[in-house]
């Protein structure tokens, strides 16, 4: 699947017009959360909504905006609530709040700068706001979450920090001067996940993590073994010294072992397990080969609380195909789970940052048009 922005920077490097359609606020049951993304072209959709008639009423809409008339239609933003009910053909009975947003080149000179930030911002975990004036066509500005102080460096547009800081998610709000404005919050691509092993699970397993709000650092010493065209959250690291990109990796991040060769699979594994500050380690292979790996490392100095770190077999009982896809649907479960466990304490307000402070300011790459 082509993410929203991915499909937004292609479709404005070569100049087609699109629409982003964004679930702003949400009543009741809804197939997607707000911040639910999707981008419509004259004859093409990227990413989803939630699908059915709620996906094809926000098709038709977004058409319109493309199709419409400058003459008639001068605007290039709408704001529409759409009830999921009878006339829509759906039971959910919720309302949703949807945010579109007509994205040219002659939209905003500013686009192109907006877009390679918030990729920037994507590739490297921190989460940015949007901010969307929905009664306007005024450009759309890029807020950070960090840090303590409050740094509202724009022309005065009527938002202060305290409507970032008491939000957790996409929302809209009203400024000082009564106007409104969609904040919409970018969640980066996170936590990370460290693969080792460009084989055919390996590739497996990153084709299915690529559709996922997830950035993976994939490692392998055999260049050629990488695929082209690699979406913007993976990042290859093709080295002859895999062991020392242990090091590289963030705190709490996400470590898979399945390279072609068991012995670089122990030092991998005895460096990884060295690290305190691991989220999860997964070694691919048999329960011999865990009991294998347990008596080398003991002997090499780690510790049974070390060991116990280690997951091996990976991923989630039930699912015993050995077809690289069968492994890859079982380890990225696994990884759901624990990411699922990890997700209610993330979207609390008060754990925007975990040191409790929060900052909003605009994004390096200013987008008024000022330095």
């Amino acid at each position: 699947m082509t993410t929203w922005l991915a499909a937004l920077k292609d479709l404005h490097t070569t100049a087609i017009p699109a629409v982003l359609v964004t679930v702003a606020t949400i009543q009741g049951s809804t197939p997607r959360e707000a911040g639910a993304r999707m981008v419509f072209t004259a004859d093409g959709q990227y990413d989803t909504i939630g699908g059915g008639h709620l996906e094809w009423r926000a098709a038709q809409i977004a058409r319109d905006m493309l199709n419409a008339d400058p003459a008639v239609f001068s605007g290039t933003r709408k704001f529409e609530r759409i009830a999921l009910g009878p006339s829509l053909g759906q039971c959910c009975g919720g309302v949703v709040f949807l945010a579109f947003e007509r994205i040219d080149q002659h939209s905003d000179a500013r686009t192109g700068a907006m877009l390679t930030e918030l990729e920037h911002h994507w590739r490297n975990g921190v989460d940015v706001w949007r901010a969307v004036a929905l009664e306007s066509n005024d450009p759309t500005l890029l807020y950070e979450l960090e840090g303590e102080a409050c740094d509202l460096s724009a022309p005065d547009n009527g938002l202060d920090a305290a409507m970032f800081r008491n939000a957790g998610t996409t929302h809209v709000t009203q400024d000082r001067y009564g106007r409104r404005w969609l904040l919409d919050r970018c969640r980066a691509h996170q936590p990370q996940v460290v693969l080792f092993g460009a084989g055919h699970v390996g590739a497996a397993i990153v084709r299915v993590l690529a559709t996922l709000p997830c950035r993976v650092l994939w490692v392998d010493e055999r260049e050629d073994m990488f695929p082209p065209d690699l979406p913007m959250q993976v990042t290859v690291e093709a080295t002859d010294v895999p062991n020392a990109v242990v090091d590289l990796a963030e705190p709490g991040a996400y470590f898979l072992v399945m390279t072609h060769s068991h012995a670089l699979d122990q030092q991998l594994s005895e460096r990884i397990l060295k690290r305190e500050d691991i989220g999860w380690y997964g070694l691919i292979g048999s329960y011999t080969k865990r009991k294998q790996f347990e008596h080398r490392l003991l002997d090499r100095g780690i510790t049974q609380e070390q060991l116990n770190k280690m997951t091996c077999p990976i991923g989630i009982p039930g699912i015993y195909g050995k077809e690289p896809a069968s492994i890859a649907i079982a380890v990225v479960a696994q990884l759901m789970q624990l990411w699922e466990l990890q997700a209610p304490k993330a979207q609390q307000p008060q754990q925007l940052d975990s040191a409790g402070t929060f900052k909003a300011r605009l994004a390096t790459h200013m987008l008024d048009g000022r330095s």
